[in-house]
């Protein structure tokens, strides 16, 4: 796919991927705009890339991407890409008590969130005569994390509904992506530095990381594995027990009550 001359519209673009997803399109010479919640990172963002559209809105509320699409469709008729990057990630110990609103947040954000955006989106994007879909995953939709286990559900759900979407737009002029993101630095991982078994070591600079999002959709590679996704999909298939098991010893001690020594 040709990533020059588009429209562009990224949510949850103000910081990690987002914002080098949009700094890496806009000097392909992209039109690109970016969504988030927070209205002081969006103008922050906008003063290191002046030639950047922002728009405050929130992929958990249905009613902000009905009045995202229609700003959209007025004043970007052409959009062609849309990347649904928008995402949270949480500690949660479930055998604790969780509001029955909040404890699903993840989902809202990361599952309901893309698929609301898509539903909206998508008579826009199938009268363009090339235009695509990004999903942003995890290497963690190919496993269970126990210390996020709504997260974990919410990228899980994601990726089946890309692999899904792709089948059922094959006819169309539009191509599905999926970014499968090894763990990287960025805010989304900050709370778990400190945790029992998490080594920082094995996280992925997130410019790498979209630098292989972009070669890979201008190779027509729809499912994208940078660094340690790669080995995390092998394992997945081959030693999926395995997997888990070594999942769980990060943050045991706290979460879960045992010795991990």
């Amino acid at each position: 796919m040709e990533l020059k001359n588009n429209t562009i519209l990224i949510t949850g673009g103000t910081g990690g991927f987002g914002a080098e997803f949009a700094g890496k399109l806009l000097a392909l010479g992209n039109t690109v705009i970016v969504t988030g919640r927070n209205a002081e990172k969006l103008q922050a963002l906008k003063q290191q890339l002046p030639a950047l559209h922002t728009i405050q809105s929130d992929v958990s509320k249905a009613e902000d991407i009905v009045r995202l699409y229609n700003e959209i469709s007025v004043g970007f008729p052409h959009l062609n890409i849309l990347i649904n990057n928008a995402g949270e990630m949480r500690k949660l110990a479930l055998q604790a008590e969780h509001d029955l609103y909040d404890i699903t947040r993840e989902i809202d954000i990361n599952l309901s969130g893309p698929v609301r955006m898509v539903q909206q989106f998508l008579p826009l994007l199938k009268k363009q005569k090339n235009a695509a879909i990004l999903n942003v995953t995890s290497g963690i939709a190919l496993m269970a994390f126990p210390l996020s286990p709504v997260y974990s559900a919410s990228k899980a759900g994601l990726r089946a509904y890309t692999q899904a979407l792709r089948v059922q737009l094959k006819n169309t002029h539009v191509k599905v992506f999926e970014l499968v993101a090894p763990g990287s630095t960025t805010p989304l991982n900050d709370k778990f530095m400190h945790e029992d078994g998490f080594d920082a070591r094995m996280l992925m600079a997130p410019d790498k990381i979209v630098d292989s999002a972009l070669k890979g959709m201008q190779n027509n590679r729809y499912e994208i594995y940078p660094g340690m996704a790669k080995v995390l999909r092998i394992l997945s298939r081959l030693a999926p027990r395995l997997l888990i098991a070594q999942a769980a010893k990060t943050g045991a001690s706290t979460m879960y009550g045992t010795n991990t020594q």
